[in-house]
């Protein structure tokens, strides 16, 4: 429907790599951020146009046609006339020299940048009003099954409480997670050899997504067993996956992911947390923090320094040291190990905390692979599927906040009429929807890249950098439709806009994220 158009969008993002390496012949990267940022959100948007054409062309109906029509005429738009990286930072064509090349753009695709899309937003808006969404089924009646029942579970099991447990700080309950395994949450990616499903990453996507319209909690409890079953299945010995790997799957052991520091941010290679070996196994010192779901976890798969003498990355090794789970009244049980909880505005449901290592013993086969020195590569092997899953996580939160501000716009009448008649409330959620399908789209492409064995750093960080500024655009969007009640905890609206703050960080804040795209596609790994 859009050839024509998404031809001209890869011509300007090739012009835009073109100028980027000219620009960056013989200097660091780091001296050009904005120019080699700006780059990757070009990228990163021309990608989600083409995820999105694919899309359009499965489906068809009206509405999907009108959130096509949109969601190029505005993709296109930001790129001739500025592109946001951030609420106060635009990525314009002058910045890497190209605004010959934006004008051939705009001339390219003058009839969609110069038409009035007023008409296009307004029946999007009546049609979500009228219940409709677009089309999110994914060719595959499996996959629509799996999508179906966890939608279901998480209109029974998590909506109704997520508000209530969020306002209190509690822990997602024993047996809503007892819930959650026996639907296989926790086994998506494990093979079924050991106890999983043995399913890919689209499933993992679909699976993540409608649990974090609940609750990102939800979404997310899952991620730390992810992140451990893909260690140990790539990583891990024979004896390690036995062990392991089917009671992650039934959810008997839930793990959780102990790699950041205090003061290192996203500089791994500075870990100072040391593991020595002892003759009956190893001795853990050091501190980490920020550090999800810690108190009630079984297992931590822990990153630290066990090669004192060999300087950054080659001195960490992955360690798989089991705990005994903690309680209300003591958190952290084990000898050798303390903790304090970090308060934080959203994302709770599992909490944040601050842990200290005091030679605590962890056994002899605790090394991950029996390998020394492979820490960090092992984790850069997950790095592609968590950043996937979180972007599922955003798609979630996102289309929960659209569904939030909906709901209020409906509802709420001011000056004789329902809100969601107004232009300016209906524009908010027709562009909600857009962005929403589109960083939907672009997250389903890098899963099933994933799926298909190819290397997906580069579409993973796309997928998480555009699902991400998703999720806080719209929670926004939805906030300001339901006005000051918006503000108000007692609406749910308060915690999804706190909830959607920290996917810009996590994970690989939005700045690492292009980066790597910069980087990568300068490579050529494209």
């Amino acid at each position: 429907m859009f050839e024509h158009e998404l031809e001209a969008a890869r011509a300007y993002r090739a012009a835009a790599q073109g100028a980027l390496k000219a620009r960056l012949e013989g200097q660091r990267m780091d001296a050009h951020q904005r120019a080699a940022h700006g780059f990757a959100w070009v990228a990163t948007s021309v990608a989600a146009l083409e995820a999105l054409a694919d899309w359009q062309a499965r489906t068809g109906s009206g509405l999907d046609a009108d959130v096509a029509t949109l969601a190029f005429a505005e993709t296109l738009a930001q790129l001739v006339g500025g592109l946001p990286m951030a609420q106060n930072e635009l990525f314009r064509a002058a910045d890497l020299g190209l605004g010959a090349e934006a004008r051939a753009l705009a001339a390219a695709c003058a009839e969609l940048l110069d038409a009035d899309h007023a008409d296009t937003r307004a029946r999007v808006a009546g049609a979500l009003a009228a219940g409709q969404w677009p089309s999110d089924g994914l060719g595959d009646a499996e996959l629509d099954t799996i999508r179906d029942q966890f939608r279901r579970f998480t209109d029974a099991e998590i909506l109704p409480h997520a508000h209530k447990w969020h306002l209190a700080n509690d822990l997602i309950p024993d047996a809503t997670v007892k819930a959650m395994a026996d639907l296989g949450t926790f086994g998506v990616c494990i093979p079924e050899d050991f106890g999983g499903l043995g399913l890919g990453k689209l499933v993992m996507c679909v699976v993540t997504e409608e649990l974090s319209r609940g609750w990102i909690g939800a979404g997310s409890l899952g991620t730390r067993s992810e992140i451990a079953g893909e260690l140990i299945v790539l990583g891990g010995t024979q004896a390690q996956k036995a062990q392991w790997l089917p009671r992650i799957a039934s959810g008997e052991v839930l793990p959780t992911a102990v790699f950041t520091e205090p003061d290192t941010g996203s500089d791994l290679g500075s870990l100072q947390t040391r593991a020595r070996r002892h003759d009956d196994g190893w001795a853990i010192d050091g501190a980490k923090t920020w550090i999800t779901h810690a108190a009630r976890s079984d297992m931590m798969t822990l990153l630290a320094r066990t090669l004192p003498d060999a300087k950054g990355y080659a001195g960490l090794s992955m360690l798989l040291v089991p705990k005994p789970r903690g309680t209300e009244a003591d958190p952290f049980p084990a000898q050798g190990m303390t903790g304090s909880e970090i308060e934080v505005l959203g994302y709770r449901g599992m909490r944040e905390y601050a842990l200290q290592f005091d030679a605590m013993r962890a056994p002899a086969d605790t090394l991950l692979g029996g390998e020394e020195g492979q820490g960090f590569k092992q984790l850069m092997r997950t790095f592609e599927g968590a950043r996937i899953q979180t972007a599922a996580r955003a798609v979630g939160v996102a289309r929960r906040a659209l569904e939030l501000g909906l709901d209020y716009a409906t509802g709420r009448k001011q000056f004789g009429q329902a809100i969601v008649h107004f232009p300016r409330v209906a524009d908010k959620l027709a562009m909600s929807v857009v962005d929403m399908v589109l960083s939907r789209e672009l997250t389903y492409a890098a899963a099933r890249a994933k799926d298909l064995g190819k290397r997906c750093d580069i579409e993973a960080g796309m997928a998480k950098l555009l699902a991400a500024r998703t999720a806080w655009a719209n929670a926004d969007c939805a906030l300001q439709i339901h006005g000051g009640n918006g503000y108000a905890l007692e609406y749910e609206i308060s915690r999804v806009l706190c909830d959607a703050r920290i996917l810009n960080i996590f994970e690989g804040a939005a700045e690492i994220q292009a980066q790597v795209i910069a980087r990568g596609l300068l490579e050529g790994r494209n």
